[in-house]
């Protein structure tokens, strides 16, 4: 039996997810969605890195809670593992492609098949393992490496995460998924609407908005600028499209509305960066900056909800 390879973008847990679901999956744009990622902006030291990075997500949005979600939402279960190393060794020898495992997060700088890393870079990343073979770890790496080996103890290594962005176990596996009870995709993601709500709650998105206008003005570090350009601006405005596409298919007419200008704004700032219009990414910053509350009560209105909104 063969694992189905899903992967090459920045969709690392969604990628494996699809993989673990196999022919039940929804797509990993379903996945992205109903974990939450898709809602927020933030700023964040993180990991290895020492500086403040943006995220296209909430300041409380982490993988494990995301993936832990989305697979609930769908009617979905799976067993956690992590802390021992023995344990971890043992799920890695019982796993066939029959019953592949979700190892992760795993250090991505040291998985040794990513060319031109070799250390730690704080890279949370998730993959998918379905035997060991003499010394070697057989996997799928939604990071565009399918069938991949890896050694068994480098493997370990990067499978302490030690160097992630947040806490974690070690060896952190998640295995026998398994669907409890169906749950189509248009009532999963009228379910997710709540998290999403709790996610864009406070100032948090808005105001990191104008805080990235203005760290754009007076020059970002390489480090951020790489960030954003090659990673996390294309990731959020391809989260933030299926997100309005799917809010659409449901009927959501004013949240895809609004998902849909964020997904706009986003990408649009890919150009003015890489160009150097310092003035013309700082302004759709600031443009995206109010969205987030109207996005807010989008969602509260479309859940009929009336808690929290602002007094008059």
């Amino acid at each position: 039996m063969l694992v189905d390879y899903s992967g090459n973008g920045p969709y690392c847990f969604s990628d494996a997810l699809t993989m673990m679901f196999g022919r039940h999956s929804p797509g990993r744009a379903v996945l992205d969605v109903l974990s939450g990622v898709p809602f927020g902006l933030s700023i964040q030291s993180t990991g290895m890195v020492d500086q403040d990075l943006p995220f296209f997500c909430a300041r409380d949005w982490l993988p494990p809670e995301g993936i832990a979600n989305c697979v609930e939402l769908l009617g979905w279960r799976f067993d956690l593992h992590g802390g021992s190393a023995e344990e971890a060794m043992a799920l890695l020898h019982a796993a066939t492609p029959e019953r592949p495992v979700l190892a992760g997060p795993v250090e991505m700088g040291l998985l040794p098949h990513h060319p031109g890393l070799g250390q730690p870079i704080g890279a949370d990343h998730h993959v998918v393992v379905f035997g060991v073979d003499g010394d070697l770890v057989l996997m799928h790496d939604p990071h565009g490496y399918p069938f991949a080996t890896v050694p068994v103890d480098a493997f370990l290594t990067a499978w302490k995460a030690d160097t992630v962005g947040y806490p974690v176990a070690p060896y952190t596996t998640r295995a026998n998924f398994r669907q409890v009870h169906e749950v189509d995709v248009h009532t999963a993601l009228r379910r997710s609407i709540p998290k999403a709500i709790a996610l864009l709650d406070g100032p948090d998105s808005a105001a990191t908005a104008l805080r990235l206008a203005d760290m754009v003005e007076a020059g970002l570090t390489r480090m951020q600028h790489k960030y954003l350009v090659e990673y996390q601006i294309s990731g959020g405005a391809m989260r933030l499209t299926a997100a309005a596409a799917l809010f659409g298919r449901i009927g959501c007419t004013g949240v895809a509305n609004l998902l849909e200008r964020q997904a706009k704004l986003t990408g649009a700032l890919q150009l003015p960066l890489v160009t150097g219009n310092t003035a013309r990414a700082a302004n759709i910053f600031r443009e995206l900056a109010p969205t987030y509350g109207q996005l807010r009560l989008a969602l509260l209105q479309t859940a009929g909800l009336s808690y929290g909104l602002p007094d008059d």
